[in-house]
């Protein structure tokens, strides 16, 4: 009885080892190793060596050919199984790749490449989208490879809608580039448009060499004020800074000239004139490849005729008349839901922006000077400019009135050449076109109202300014010259000859010829 008792005690010593290797290795994997795994991972293994040591002593079972062979089996399964593991660590941590295409089109560019390793500071991608394309995630994965500092992460906006609003976005599909508390829009991604290397990279320079985005708000005329209540227009500077862009007041009565690290400056709704040092100053800035947003009211002359001729544009001084909006917000202010194909508007389909007390905007053509009407009302009868402002009575009048479709808002780029040499400092705005040339824009809105607080945030108004500082801004340029990587055209065009040529020798000659050398080895081995 006592030796039934001592096997059974053994049988039942071996099976408490694996169970607490099992149990190790469960609480390892799940909770984390700590103290607790670690003890029953190794509890399990002094049981199970001390039953091999108890059990070969009582049958000298280690000497024994079989157990012999079947330990050198085990040892050498467990280094092959321990070679692929080194293999694969070293696979994981260390990247080994070669791009075999001609344009290297699964490789980051050499500019990109050494941004990446040269990082100064952590940066992470955010990419708001419920959908991880490969492709996209192939190009972030070639960026992680680079340098541990760069991380990436998808992000559902419906799943984690409070770090979507910290982010501010308005849509599935924006990505956003962070460093040190900075972040930048990179893209928006859909189905057309996949993650640019280009601009990721180009954000990433930004970032990364710590250039602010500078908006300068010109003061002193009787423009809105940046800070205050109602009148003043601290919702937009806020939502500029959001989106890392540094906000500063602007008086050229005491400065010469427009500061060089200004990206855009910014004239919100002058009541009095500029001095002609003042336009020329801004004059002066633009051709030299500055940008600049002029919100100008009707019923008010800041003398801006100089700038505005140089670029075809006229403001006429009739008010805007919307009879459509006459219930809901007034006759005085025009409700626009046409847009023009632009950058700035892409994205407004039919919706709504109003303008309180706006004035229409003329476009004249001038040489080198791209213009695209942003803004447009309602034919008539909906809409048409007033001359009478005093009037009390709205009618239409043919010899002093115009008719509608009329434009509130226009934007205007022109290539500015670069000389050789000057002493005048040039802005520094986030692109360049090329090193010879670079690009002036310009928007002008006859209407400053729809910025100012308590309008910023209705419907699209917020949009129509964000929008127009940002593409001011130049974001959409490319410092960083990174070529778009393409495909070689390999493909073989065929005259008709040859393909009746090529299908003849594909299905009869080399088939016939095949028969041929048969028959002729069949007939001579015979």
């Amino acid at each position: 009885m006592k030796t039934i008792a001592q096997k059974k005690f053994w049988k039942f010593l071996f099976w408490l080892g694996p169970f607490l290797v099992t149990a190790g290795l469960t609480v390892g994997l799940i909770s984390g190793w700590g103290v607790v795994p670690l003890l029953l991972l190794i509890s399990g293994l002094c049981i199970i060596a001390t039953w091999i040591v108890l059990v070969s002593k009582k049958n000298n079972w280690l000497e024994k050919r079989s157990t012999q062979a079947g330990t050198n089996a085990l040892f050498a399964t467990l280094a092959v199984l321990t070679i692929l593991g080194l293999i694969n660590f070293l696979g994981a941590r260390y990247h080994l790749r070669t791009d075999l295409t001609e344009a290297k089109l699964f490789s980051l560019a050499p500019q990109t490449q050494e941004l990446v390793r040269t990082l100064t500071q952590p940066v992470k991608v955010w990419i708001f989208d419920t959908n991880q394309n490969t492709l996209d995630r192939d190009l972030l994965e070639n960026y992680r490879r680079q340098s541990r500092k760069f991380e990436f992460e998808y992000v559902d906006p419906q799943a984690k809608p409070g770090l979507a609003k910290q982010f501010g976005v308005k849509e599935a599909g924006e990505v956003y580039l962070e460093s040190n508390n900075q972040r930048k829009l990179v893209q928006v991604l859909n189905q057309s448009e996949r993650l640019s290397e280009i601009r990721l990279t180009n954000r990433l320079q930004q970032i990364n060499s710590g250039e602010a985005t500078k908006a300068y708000f010109l003061q002193g005329h009787g423009e809105h004020q940046l800070t205050g209540g109602e009148s003043t227009i601290s919702q937009a500077v806020q939502a500029l800074n959001d989106k890392s862009f540094t906000t500063e007041a602007l008086n050229l009565a005491e400065k010469a000239k427009v500061p060089a690290d200004a990206n855009v400056v910014i004239v919100a709704g002058p009541k009095r004139a500029l001095f002609d040092t003042e336009v020329k100053a801004l004059q002066d800035y633009l051709n030299r490849g500055g940008n600049a947003l002029l919100m100008i009211d009707p019923d008010t002359d800041p003398k801006l005729d100089p700038l505005l001729n140089e670029w075809g544009v006229k403001l006429d001084n009739r008010l805007v008349v919307d009879m459509n909006g006459s219930d809901a917000l007034g006759p005085a202010v025009p409700i626009v839901t046409d847009y023009g194909k632009h950058p700035i508007t892409k994205d407004f389909g039919n919706g709504i922006s109003f303008y309180r007390l706006a004035r229409p905007v003329d476009i004249t053509p001038v040489n080198n000077v791209q213009a695209t009407p942003l803004l447009l009302t309602k034919p008539y009868p909906s809409t048409w400019a007033e001359s009478d402002q005093k009037s009390e009575k709205l009618e239409f009048n043919q010899d002093q009135d115009r008719k509608g479709p009329l434009t509130l808002g226009v934007a205007l780029s022109k290539k500015i050449s670069a000389p050789s040499t000057s002493n005048i400092p040039t802005p520094t705005p986030t692109s360049t076109t090329s090193s010879n040339s670079q690009e002036a824009r310009l928007v002008v809105i006859g209407n400053s109202d729809f910025a100012t607080n308590g309008l910023f945030q209705l419907q699209l108004n917020g949009d129509v300014f964000l929008n127009s500082v940002t593409w001011l801004s130049q974001q959409d340029q490319q410092p960083l010259s990174i070529r778009p990587k393409e495909a070689k055209n390999r493909r073989i065009n065929l005259s008709t000859a040859q393909t009746i040529l090529l299908r003849w020798s594909t299905l009869f000659i080399l088939p016939f010829v095949g028969f041929i050398g048969a028959g002729l080895l069949w007939w001579q081995r015979r």
